[in-house]
């Protein structure tokens, strides 16, 4: 017996590095040493900081993997994976500097891993960051066939005295939403239990099958449910950091993920202060409106669940609103007032109620 017969084919792990080394040679920045392959990926730390400080995050893409796997579409969850960590680092003010991923699956499927590893790559180089080395693990039973997971970590810089800690943030200040291109990565759980008891409710009344991922319901551009659902999540790297290199005075930021807007906005807020919330401010996707319907969630439920539109949010002083906005939209992300922090003890007010 050897280790193919195990179930782990070493020398396919061999070729799946060498078919992917193009897509990660072309994020390579410069302060990259060394070459794909070590025990180690090298980065040498720009230049041009007085007092440089690391920020790293980590994270996963969640059960949108199943879409993805049930589809047979791979080349997007890359993208989210990259996303769900730089946008995290981009809330402190960091610009993000590479990256690592973690592939995990039952038996190695070179053309499907390399469509995993193409998003992560395309993500990295819109992201400017390198995708500095990774692992790839072959668990043989671990996994169904055609199964994988997929996790990430992203270190950015920042000079201290630039970084976003919450303690710029001022009672008066207002919230500028910059637009999401949909769900994200988060609320997958929901989503899919949406799919499954509409199957389950239609088998019941013995009617054909419920919604299925081909579907095109009104209302969504004519693309499919599972068109949709796949669109990657918006990277807010390039705009953002444009955005901290101009005159605009930015006071604090924050990536609405799990939880929505309730439980992310005031995660960037100082002691003694809250937020008033105008959910009318910004158009609300069509998809979270298939969403609500379908499954019959309430309102509240859809806000604690979904960003709802709003994927990354940032705050500037009152008299910086236009300009806020107008530098975003120059820079292709559509942006929004719609809020403002007041006093209080973190809370979030206005959000809508049945």
């Amino acid at each position: 017996m050897d280790y193919r017969e195990a179930g782990v084919d070493v020398e396919a792990g061999r070729a799946f590095v060498d078919k992917i080394r193009g897509m990660v040679d072309g994020t390579r920045r410069p302060e990259v040493l060394g070459a794909l392959g070590g025990f180690g990926g090298c980065f040498e730390l720009p230049s041009g900081y007085q007092r440089p400080v690391l920020v790293s995050g980590t994270d996963g893409v969640g059960t949108k993997l199943k879409l993805a796997q049930a589809l047979d579409r791979h080349n997007t969850v890359g993208i989210d994976l990259v996303a769900m960590c730089v946008n995290d680092v981009l809330t402190i003010g960091a610009e993000p500097l590479f990256f690592l991923d973690y592939l995990a699956t039952g038996k190695l499927a070179p053309e499907q891993l390399a469509q995993v590893v193409e998003g992560v790559a395309s993500g990295c180089k819109t992201s400017g960051c390198s995708l500095l080395g990774g692992e790839t693990a072959e668990m043989p039973g671990f996994y169904a066939p055609g199964e994988y997971d997929l996790a990430g970590f992203c270190v950015g810089i920042v000079e201290k005295a630039q970084m976003l800690d919450g303690s710029k943030v001022q009672v008066g200040d207002r919230i500028i939403g910059l637009a999401s291109s949909g769900v994200h990565s988060n609320g997958f759980s929901l989503v899919r239990k949406i799919m499954a008891d509409a199957k389950r409710e239609a088998k019941e009344a013995g009617r054909a099958a419920g919604y299925s991922w081909a579907e095109k319901p009104p209302g969504l551009n004519g693309q499919s449910l599972g068109e949709v659902l796949l669109t990657p999540t918006q990277l807010y790297v390039k705009p953002v950091l444009a955005a901290l290199k101009s005159d605009l005075e930015i006071r604090g930021m924050a990536h609405v993920t799990g939880g929505g807007l309730p439980e992310n906005l005031p995660r960037c807020l100082a002691e003694g202060q809250a937020i008033r919330l105008n959910a009318q401010s910004w158009p609300v996707l069509p998809v979270f409106e298939w969403l609500r319907s379908a499954g019959e969630v309430a309102l509240p439920d859809m806000f604690n669940t979904f960003n709802m539109g709003i994927g990354f949010a940032v705050m500037v002083p009152a008299n910086q609103v236009e300009a806020g906005r107008s530098l975003f939209e120059q820079e292709g992300i559509a942006a929004y007032e719609i809020g403002e922090v007041v006093a209080g003890n973190g809370e979030l007010w206005g959000l809508p109620t049945e």
